[in-house]
């Protein structure tokens, strides 16, 4: 929808051209996949994941001092449906957060926008996957899920994906220490909602305070990474559990 304005606006340093690039590749993607046959069949992976995901890591999602922030990173950035407005919005603000934001904060949108759609691509390849295989989505479950996985032609895009978790998370964490974004963001709400940027205003807002409230997030993300990069080597040597972790994770 909004293009033209990523194509059109000039930038003056490599992480301005790192969200340039990304955001031009998710806009692609998501009129490419808004137009794919399996487009609800991804839904349905990324739904079967992401209760795989709360499963796997159930004691941390039950933590008083990490669910918050857990349920933002299953719920708003692995999110596939519903955000289209949200997305749009980052789209059409392009040109000023270039202008006004600094580098660093460019590179971190850089990062989620990055993180979103290897998360998406890999979903639609494994939708197609299932597909060829004549594999039903209401008969998803490990077994079939880790067949389609082992099969997979992007396995250097799953182990990225494991590594944009570790990055965006300690960069976002970084960020909410700061207050003076916290009032900053609470200031913006009025305008936000007069520029049509409710949605987006909404999901920036929350992940600060969900973050907030979480206890230590470099501890949570390095348990989260090395889990994530366990259950994968399990998934490729064939483990008959894959989901299932030893006892020190």
């Amino acid at each position: 929808m909004y293009r033209d304005r990523l194509v059109t606006t000039p930038t003056h340093s490599e992480a301005a051209s790192r969200l340039q690039r990304l955001l031009l590749a998710y806009h692609d993607f998501r009129q490419h996949k808004a137009e794919h046959p399996l487009v609800d069949d991804t839904f349905r992976v990324a739904d079967w994941q992401a209760q795989r995901l709360k499963a796997t890591h159930r004691d941390l999602y039950e933590h008083p001092g990490y669910h918050a922030g857990l349920e933002f990173l299953l719920t708003d950035l692995y999110a596939p449906a519903g955000m289209t407005r949200r997305d749009d919005n980052i789209d059409r603000v392009f040109p000023k957060m270039v202008k006004w934001l600094p580098d660093n904060l460019l590179d971190t949108f850089a990062g989620l926008v990055e993180l979103n759609l290897i998360t998406q691509e890999l979903d639609l390849e494994l939708a197609e996957l299932l597909n060829r295989r004549r594999q039903s989505l209401t008969e998803l479950d490990a077994w079939v899920y880790c067949e389609a996985y082992r099969a997979s032609e992007r396995l250097d895009d799953r182990a990225r994906q494991i590594e944009l978790v570790a990055e965006v998370g300690q960069q976002l964490d970084r960020y909410v220490r700061n207050r003076t974004l916290g009032w900053l963001l609470s200031m913006a709400k009025t305008p936000a909602e007069m520029a049509d940027l409710s949605d987006l205003h909404s999901f920036l807002y929350r992940g600060y305070s969900a973050f907030r409230k979480m206890d230590n997030v470099d501890s949570l993300i390095e348990r989260l990474v090395r889990r994530e990069r366990t259950v994968m080597d399990q998934i490729l040597a064939g483990h008959p559990a894959p989901f299932e972790l030893p006892g020190n994770l």
